[in-house]
């Protein structure tokens, strides 16, 4: 007996697959009209130079980009290292641990973090370390971008921790082995893709984030390695270069835009091919 599908139905089914093909273009769409114009405006004014040279004064050709690649490279490196682990450590003992009030109030203050305004972050450290220094730094800019790292991390690990199967715990405490070794030693090992991928969201998030800057890293345009000091990034640059009324500047702000998207595209493509890689085990 040969099942025949009635005429409408057909025609529903079609109509609901070229909507959602319509919509996921129309979603793409902006992402891809972005990477096309950075491109064409940026790839121009790309060299060597660009890498390896410090900026000229404002409406001076020549000149390129190093202090500010080093500088975000820093900042955000400093950043992850001030976020990462104790987001990890929060992550599991919400994972974990997290039961009651205390519990609670912790992972409510972690998803409020998410989703305050860069530029109070910027704001917080400029109250608390900027103000105390006395002077703008990079360390300052890396506190203001953990902040904002941080709780990224904690509900990635809180949710990685929680799709490991229990049988594992269980297995680990039939045989002695105590819950804090446990979780050390096969939990975590168990749920490192997704943390890792997790992080480097995070971490791709902050990275092109300018508002938090201006008020602590305030950029330089020198070439330093020194976090206690001023330090200039990529997104200062582009902001400092495209209000600038020079096209010289303009050209470079492209090249620079082009060359920070790049970096954040890199790092969500590692995130997504370690979760592939994850959940291909």
């Amino acid at each position: 007996m040969v099942f025949r599908v009635p005429l409408k139905r057909k025609l529903t089914d079609t109509a609901a697959r070229g909507l959602i093909c319509i919509s996921a273009f129309v979603a793409i769409l902006p992402l891809v009209l972005i990477l096309a114009y950075l491109a064409v405006r940026g790839v121009p004014a790309l060299s060597w130079e660009f890498f390896t040279r410090n900026p000229m004064p404002l409406g001076s050709p020549g000149g390129g980009m190093l202090n500010a690649i080093v500088g975000t490279l820093i900042i955000v490196g400093l950043a992850s290292v001030m976020a990462v682990p104790l987001g990890v450590l929060t992550g599991v003992y919400l994972g974990e641990y997290g039961v009651g009030t205390f519990a609670r109030a912790v992972r409510f203050l972690s998803d409020s973090l998410a989703g305050i305004p860069s530029i109070a972050a910027g704001i917080f450290a400029y109250s608390f370390i900027v103000t105390a220094m006395g002077h703008f730094s990079a360390l300052a800019g890396s506190v203001a971008l953990a902040i904002l790292i941080l709780p990224v991390v904690i509900r990635t690990t809180e949710d990685a921790l929680r799709m490991v199967p229990g049988d594992i715990r269980e297995a680990a405490y039939a045989l002695g082995i105590t819950r804090w070794r446990s979780t050390l030693r096969i939990v975590l090992p168990a749920a490192r893709a997704p943390i890792v991928t997790g992080a480097l969201l995070g971490i791709a998030r902050a990275s092109g984030e300018t508002a938090p800057l201006l008020f602590t890293a305030f950029g330089t345009p020198f070439l330093t390695f020194d976090p206690s000091q001023p330090m200039s990034a990529l997104p200062l640059q582009i902001y400092v270069y495209a209000t600038s009324p020079y096209e010289v500047n303009w050209n470079l702000a492209w090249a620079a835009a082009l060359t920070l998207v790049t970096i954040v595209l890199l790092l969500n493509v590692v995130a997504r091919v370690i979760s592939a890689k994850s959940r291909s085990l």
